[in-house]
């Protein structure tokens, strides 16, 4: 939805003001006068990972350009919020990323991952499908004659889908997505699990 278009942004409005008459509301009470507006601009926000635009160009640096050549985990942690296709409520909670560069290959600009993260969390989602979908931009990102030794990538969720509605039951759930030396090397997946406790 691109809110900078006007017509477009009345028409959701009109929309959002039906949405309120439905669930028993009245549009035009005090309390609710511009909030299909305000609505229609979070949407906007909320989700951008529809807009190809809105993309987060991901830095990368030569490993050893500096004379330092990095081949060790790195690891990057954060929050992250997104809204389940299914219900259309939040599910939100923690991220571990970790990475293995190449000794030939790039590594990654930090504030990069988390940028990734927002980008992909903002649109209707699936937990597992979000996973995947972080993971295979920012391989492609690193895409190269030498492409990293491994990438990993946890989430870690509470799903008010769960948690208001149906089961009301609070708890989280959890999805990874692994490739190369996570998958095909014990010691070093038991090393990402261990810093995800």
């Amino acid at each position: 939805m691109k809110t900078n278009n006007p017509i477009q942004a009345k028409e959701s409005e009109k929309v959002i003001r039906q949405l309120l008459k439905e669930i028993g509301e009245n549009p035009e009470r005090e309390g609710l006068q511009g909030t299909p507006e305000r609505v229609v601009r979070m949407w906007g926000e909320l989700f951008k990972g529809y807009d190809p635009q809105q993309a987060p160009k991901i830095t990368t640096f030569r490993n050893g350009n500096d004379g330092i050549i990095y081949d060790q985990m790195i690891v990057d942690t954060g929050t992250f919020h997104s809204q389940c296709e299914h219900h259309m409520l939040p599910f939100f909670g923690r991220y571990w990323f970790a990475y293995i560069p190449h000794p030939k290959g790039k590594l990654l600009g930090l504030s990069k991952i988390a940028r990734t993260v927002d980008y992909f969390s903002a649109k209707l989602q699936i937990q597992e499908r979000l996973v995947a979908e972080i993971v295979r931009y920012i391989e492609k990102a690193l895409d190269d004659t030498y492409p990293p030794l491994g990438i990993a990538l946890m989430m870690q969720g509470e799903h008010l889908c769960k948690t208001m509605r149906g089961a009301k039951k609070q708890g989280t759930m959890t999805t990874t997505r692994l490739t190369g030396i996570f998958i095909e090397k014990q010691e070093v997946r038991q090393e990402f699990l261990n810093l995800t406790k």
